[in-house]
């Protein structure tokens, strides 16, 4: 019998997932390549190496540009092309689907009950309607109420593999020292270090079975941390969804977002006091119409300084980058922290980037005068080390989670901006709205009795 001939598109994270999760083992399927597009540096023209795509495949699996699809469709006799992208509008889906469909081939998207992987522990998952909705901040949030319960939490963060991906296989992160073992980007650290800070185990890697079963020996709950708004790779006993108004009805046109709020136990809406009122009425009429039986939940993104003050200083802003490329914001916790606190002017980067750096800042025009943390290698590092060093600035306002100054060499003093989830008493309307708290009662009382 004849092999079935698959393609899977992504970015290094839920192709490899789908890969591993439903074709590995399939003697049924052959899957020729995985496809990766620009945003992440470095990916296409590697291979999924032998080691993690198992005996099926001797060779391992090619990685070639998205832009290559047409060509191997043509040469490839390919029978199923399988979408593994996030934070994407649905008419891109649409468009990818048709350059396929033109191709002769299926299309398909794999679902949560093909690719969700079980637990034996109870599993409490984030995730959000677009990146830079303030997911990782509700992540934070949700395991320091758990753990003020005595439960031991420990968080899987959604891949990032850019590096050596036999090496990635299974990250075990507990102190600064494994950042540098794994020689982690500064995209890696913004996720992780706020879980090190606060002496909490995490895990990361390409084989999230493996992955699994390891955090479950050490963990009462396990903590999904899902990113770029992809909907969880375990099966969660919870699943928080956080929706943003200030990108009001995205939550309706973005794949998987819109998936995930149909899904959601619970939709954190936050940034509640950054949003007028009828951006917050209108994603809660979204929510409403799409999934009536969840929570709801509103929130704002506490900002405070940490390092000194901005008032009367011009600034270079730093903020975290997926949130400015591909999740579509023009600014972000920086911007809003230099203007609310008092600085006189925000440096305007351009004149003073180069190379790949200047490139992102050209792509998206629309940018307010901030620089994205944009890290995924040393080369991108020294890019941004250099243009905060050039700029005519009397300090960087750094709104990424990490502390800037251990990946680079600044010569400004660094004041770093804090955000943090701050749940709201009550509704918009003075409706009494349920507190996550008592939303993570049951999974409290299951680790507990589990734990006995």
């Amino acid at each position: 019998m004849d092999r079935t001939r698959v393609v899977i598109m992504g970015a290094a994270g839920r192709d490899f997932h789908n890969f591993n999760t439903a074709y590995r083992k399939d003697p049924s399927v052959e899957v020729v390549a995985f496809t990766a597009a620009t945003q992440i540096p470095g990916i296409a023209g590697r291979r999924y190496p032998v080691e993690l795509a198992g005996p099926l495949y001797p060779d391992g699996i090619q990685i070639v540009a998205e832009s290559e699809l047409e060509h191997l469709l043509a040469t490839e006799r390919i029978d199923l092309v399988v979408f593994a992208y996030s934070d994407v509008a649905h008419e891109h889906v649409m468009h990818t689907a048709s350059r396929a469909l033109a191709g002769g081939a299926d299309f398909e998207l794999l679902g949560p009950a093909r690719t969700m992987l079980p637990s034996t522990r109870p599993v409490v998952a984030t995730g959000a309607t677009r990146t830079g909705a303030g997911k990782s901040q509700t992540t934070r949030y949700l395991a320091e109420l758990l753990e003020k319960q005595g439960l031991k939490v420990v968080v899987a963060r959604h891949p990032m593999p850019y590096g050596d991906l036999v090496a990635q296989r299974v990250q075990r992160y507990a102190t600064y020292a494994d950042l540098d073992r794994y020689e982690t980007t500064i995209e890696e650290r913004e996720e992780y270090e706020p879980h090190l800070d606060a002496g909490r185990v995490l895990y990361a890697g390409v084989d999230y079975e493996a992955i699994l079963r390891q955090a479950e020996t050490e963990a009462d709950v396990v903590l999904w941390d899902g990113g770029n708004n992809d909907f969880p790779f375990f099966k969660p006993d919870l699943f928080v969804v956080v929706a943003d108004p200030l990108r009001a009805g995205h939550e309706m046109h973005y794949h998987p977002g819109e998936t995930n709020i149909r899904m959601a136990d619970v939709v954190v809406v936050n940034k509640v006091d950054s949003a007028t009122p009828d951006q917050i009425a209108e994603v809660r009429g979204n929510i409403a119409a799409m999934n009536a039986r969840a929570s709801v939940v509103l929130a704002k993104s506490a900002l405070t300084l940490v390092g000194g003050d901005v008032k009367g200083k011009r600034v270079a802003v730093v903020e975290d980058g997926p949130t400015l490329t591909h999740g579509g914001m023009t600014y972000g916790a920086g911007v809003v922290a230099a203007r609310r606190f008092g600085a006189a002017e925000l440096v305007d980067p351009v004149p003073y980037a180069t190379g790949e750096l200047a490139a992102t800042l050209a792509r998206y025009p629309d940018l307010e005068h901030l620089l994205p943390a944009m890290g995924y290698g040393q080369g991108q590092m020294h890019e941004l080390e250099a243009a905060l060093n050039a700029m005519p600035a009397d300090l960087v306002l750094s709104a990424t989670p990490i502390d800037l100054t251990r990946v680079l060499k600044l010569e400004k003093p660094v004041v770093r901006v804090r955000y943090e989830l701050e749940e709201l008493a009550d509704g918009a309307a003075g409706d009494k709205q349920p507190n996550l708290t008592q939303l993570l009662a049951p999974i409290v009382s299951r680790a507990r009795a589990a734990s006995k």
